[in-house]
């Protein structure tokens, strides 16, 4: 996911368990805090009123491979992996900034929803913005790039 788009969230103090690395329970919050970041550049917006699509969350699963701990920055990569009638799936990688190192991985499956929580399927035009994905671009929370 070396192109992806790029998410910079700093660690605060109370997302830190006893044992001072992120607590494990801030990982799914850390990739809400992210797609969200990644709707809004696709979309214009996350807002699903000015946007037209809803989601809803169906299935997640994280993988983790290393800690990280209060004041890191964390490189937060996500990209499109599949698309299909009324669901997308999303990959989502963790990386200290400036560290090759995968801390933990996610794949999170969203289903499309209308205004009342009914599925629908994904139109042409988010399905588009979803397969171009934001390859290269930064948004950057923590103030970490130059």
């Amino acid at each position: 996911m070396g192109d992806s788009f790029r998410f910079l969230l700093r660690v605060r103090y109370n997302e830190c368990d006893a044992q001072g690395i992120v607590f494990n329970a801030r990982w799914v919050d850390y990739v809400d805090v992210a797609v969200t970041e990644y709707m809004r550049v696709l979309f214009g917006s996350a807002d699903p009123a000015v946007t037209g699509v809803d989601w809803r969350l169906v299935k997640q699963t994280l993988e983790w491979r290393a800690p990280a701990r209060f004041d890191d920055v964390l490189d937060i990569r996500i990209a499109t992996r599949r698309i299909g009638t009324t669901s997308f799936t999303l990959a989502t990688e963790f990386r200290r900034f400036g560290d090759p190192l995968i801390l933990a991985t996610a794949e999170t499956i969203y289903v499309t929803i209308d205004r009342t929580a009914r599925k629908q399927a994904v139109s042409d035009e988010h399905r588009a913005a979803l397969e171009r994905g934001a390859p290269g671009l930064v948004v950057d929370h923590a103030g970490a790039r130059p």
